[in-house]
């Protein structure tokens, strides 16, 4: 049996453990197609310590495959299924990768990209029913896990997770859903949504962790308010990881819809990927209740902080304080600590522990890293007496205009403030005078009435943003581009604006 399954399986073989739109499996079915898995993997010649990608969507043989992985004590390598073959290739080299498992909708760019890495032939999922067999798993070790970041500032990167450790015993394992039910209150048992797509970091643990306690996945394919919102409802979900624009989206429908729609079973939300403007979470709460749980965090580094619906009110604006075994510490540029209220850069201090590492990237690494426990990702923020922690945005992220740093998050956060705003974003476009000038791309919550918009957001920024913060330029757009987490794609921002003088570049 599937050594992190055996007590699910055996207790309770007949209650469901996975759901998507195609069907259902029990525990005992799951325990059989895992072994099934690790058989068929076995056959594409997959051993302990190779690493295997997969790229497929959000549906129950992902699972599978992904648990059949570690049970073999294979490295397993999410792919984020829109990137481009070229982009698949190279994390199939710099892996070096021994299989890419697909699905039907991914097969042709996992061809394109395996040609061009001349790598294995992609084994679609698809055309597979695994069939178990009576051979144990290769030991009592787990697999690990490589996740890639999502590239919005570069290339895709490797981190080795800590969490899933290679050759680490199963035992270990189990013991993370403890960690997790001290620290981020994860109940065991109940319904667990899973709607954003599995591959990000976030959204896997916040599926493998409730799984492993005796949690049903409901699995969604995709998000859509609405869809989401019944089958929540329809599933009676107890848990989720939702991220900030699923909240925004949400909070658009009519009112009537939201209060019919109302998933009043759940008891859990954890959410990030993102910050989550005060307004928005304050609506969410009256909406469903103080069962928000908010994190801060990275690939490279998981959950750093947390902070509960409460505290949230308490202290609007803030993620929370670290989790142990994690210190929060701002530093100046000069590596100097910072006392509370003084803007730096954010990093966290592993006690007792190790930063993390880029895969093949030893400068990428070191670079990140003040000593060998102390790294940042990058964020700007400062701590409050009591070690909250507020975020201004990330360190490359920040419009110098005139010599003086604008935080682009700072001036997004106070527009999306503005009751005729649904989205913004803030970026610098060349200026002959300054370097740089501020401009804000908005979406207007009532396009049909917004031809004024701009002034009205000049005279709303002016009275919370210094002169140098406000935005000299507004542009109204239908949409912001962002990915499927909603993180602002900010490179494609800025050639929204191609048409502004020094704009596009």
């Amino acid at each position: 049996m599937a050594e992190l399954l055996i007590d699910l399986a055996s207790r309770s073989p007949a209650e469901t453990a996975l759901v998507d739109e195609r069907g259902s499996t029990t525990w005992r079915e799951l325990n059989d197609r895992v072994n099934g898995w690790i058989t068929e993997l076995r056959g594409h010649r997959v051993a302990a310590g190779d690493a295997v990608a997969v790229m497929a969507g959000n549906r129950r043989e992902t699972f599978e495959v992904v648990l059949a992985g570690l049970h073999l004590g294979a490295t397993v390598v999410p792919v984020n299924w829109h990137l481009t073959a070229a982009e698949v290739a190279h994390i199939l080299t710099d892996a070096a990768c021994r299989l890419l498992v697909v699905d039907a909708p991914r097969a042709a760019v996992a061809a394109d990209a395996v040609a061009r890495c001349d790598g294995p032939r992609p084994l679609v999922i698809d055309d597979r029913t695994p069939t178990p067999d009576t051979t144990e798993p290769d030991g009592q070790r787990c697999g690990a896990l490589l996740l890639y970041t999502s590239g919005s500032t570069g290339r895709p990167r490797g981190v080795a997770n800590r969490l899933f450790v290679a050759d680490a015993p199963f035992s270990r394992v189990g013991r993370l859903g403890d960690y997790a039910a001290r620290t981020l209150r994860l109940p065991a048992g109940g319904r667990t949504l899973v709607v954003a797509p599995w591959y990000h970091s976030a959204q896997l643990f916040f599926a493998l962790l409730p799984l492993l306690r005796g949690s049903t996945l409901v699995i969604e394919e995709r998000f859509d308010p609405v869809r989401t919102l019944s089958t929540m409802t329809r599933h009676r979900v107890t848990t989720a990881h939702l991220v900030p624009t699923h909240f925004v989206r949400m909070l658009a429908l009519d009112p009537a819809v939201r209060d019919e729609l109302t998933p009043r079973d759940l008891r859990l939300v954890w959410h990030g990927g993102g910050p989550c403007p005060v307004e928005v979470k304050d609506r969410m709460i009256r909406w469903w209740g103080p069962v928000l749980l908010e994190y801060y965090g990275a690939t490279e580094s998981g959950a750093l902080t947390v902070i509960d619906s409460v505290e949230a009110g308490q202290r609007p604006g803030s993620v929370g304080r670290a989790l142990p075994p994690h210190e929060i510490v701002i530093l100046d540029p000069a590596g100097r600590p910072l006392p509370a209220g003084q803007t730096g850069t954010v990093y966290a201090r592993r006690i007792g522990g190790s930063g993390f590492h880029y895969h093949n990237a030893p400068a990428e690494t070191a670079a990140a890293h003040r000593a060998p426990d102390l790294f940042t990702v990058g964020e700007i923020g400062h701590l409050d007496g009591d070690g909250y922690l507020y975020l201004t945005g990330r360190a490359r992220d920040v419009v110098v205009t005139g010599g003086v740093n604008v935080h682009a998050a700072e001036v997004e956060a106070v527009l999306l403030r503005h009751p005729e705003v649904r989205d913004a974003a803030v970026v610098g476009v060349p200026d002959d005078e300054y370097g740089e000038r501020v401009v804000a791309v908005v979406v207007a919550a009532e396009p049909d009435h917004a031809d004024e918009l701009p002034k009205r957001l000049d005279r709303h920024t002016r009275k919370t943003l210094a002169g140098f913060k406000v935005p000299r330029a507004y542009r109204l757009v239908d949409a912001l581009p962002r990915d499927d987490t909603g993180k602002l794609r900010k490179q494609l921002v800025r050639r929204m604006l191609a048409d502004l003088p020094g704009g596009g570049s």
